[in-house]
Parts: structure tokens; sequence; C-alpha cells
């Protein structure tokens, strides 16, 4: 019984009530990367100008490598845990931080399986945002 409990707090917390699968990594774009990377994803972003590193143009991740959209690569900056650091160091780890928000709540091993759909979420929506 506590394992269904688990999973279903999991899922609870996995994306908001109001999202669809689809609109889960736009969220968390616009919560948590918009104000670097701009809402349309171009790298200016109202704090953009702040950053001690240029902000890439996340819409051209794709024209950057022959046209393929380097997804694990992208999940892995996104993380940050993997040693894969994101575009100079400012870009916060929000693996680590997307899990100390709820590993309390919901333990070590669930924690980890909500971070890794919200990573996911999001580096499929950075594939969607692709120039074509």
């Amino acid at each position: 019984m506590k394992t269904l409990a688990t999973i279903a707090g999991v899922l609870a917390l996995a994306l908001p009530f109001t999202a669809s699968a689809d609109e889960a990594g736009e969220i968390e774009y616009m919560n948590h990367c918009a104000a670097c990377h701009g809402e349309s994803g171009m790298g200016d972003g109202p704090l953009a100008e702040l950053m001690t590193v240029p902000v890439p143009d996340l819409t051209q991740v794709s024209a950057q490598n022959d046209g393929v959209f380097p997804l694990l690569d992208m999940i892995q900056v996104v993380d940050g845990r993997t040693g894969i650091r994101g575009h100079g160091y400012p870009m916060p780890v929000w693996g680590k931080r997307f899990k100390s928000e709820i590993e309390g709540d919901i333990g070590a091993y669930a924690s980890e399986i909500v971070v890794r759909g919200r990573i996911l979420s999001l580096a499929y929506y950075l594939e969607s945002i692709q120039a074509e």
C-alpha cells in the first residue's frame, strides 16, 4: 500500500494538475530557464545581461550539431550532476535543486524519478523549439 501511495505522490508532483504531458516541459522552461534564456529561448532573457558568460540561443542547438538534437547531452547539461556543467558555470545544477525541493517528502528514490521526469520534459521542450 505504501508503494502505491509513493507512486501516486510521484505522479502528482511530476506534473501540475492542469498541465498535459506536452505542456510540462514548457512550464519547467518558463519557470526555471526563461529568466536567462528568454521566453523564446534565444538567450535574451531579462537576466542575460548580468551573466558572466554569454547565454546561449537554445533554438540553435540542433543547427550547431549537424541538424541533430543531442538529447542526452542536453539532459546532462540541464541536470548538471554528471560533471557536464552548463555553458561556463553560472547555470544552476537543476538536478540537485529539483531533488532538494522534494526529497524529504517522498524519499531519495522517488524524488530521483521525479527529477529525471522533469528534466526529460524540459529537454523534449528544448528539442521542440529548434529553429528550422
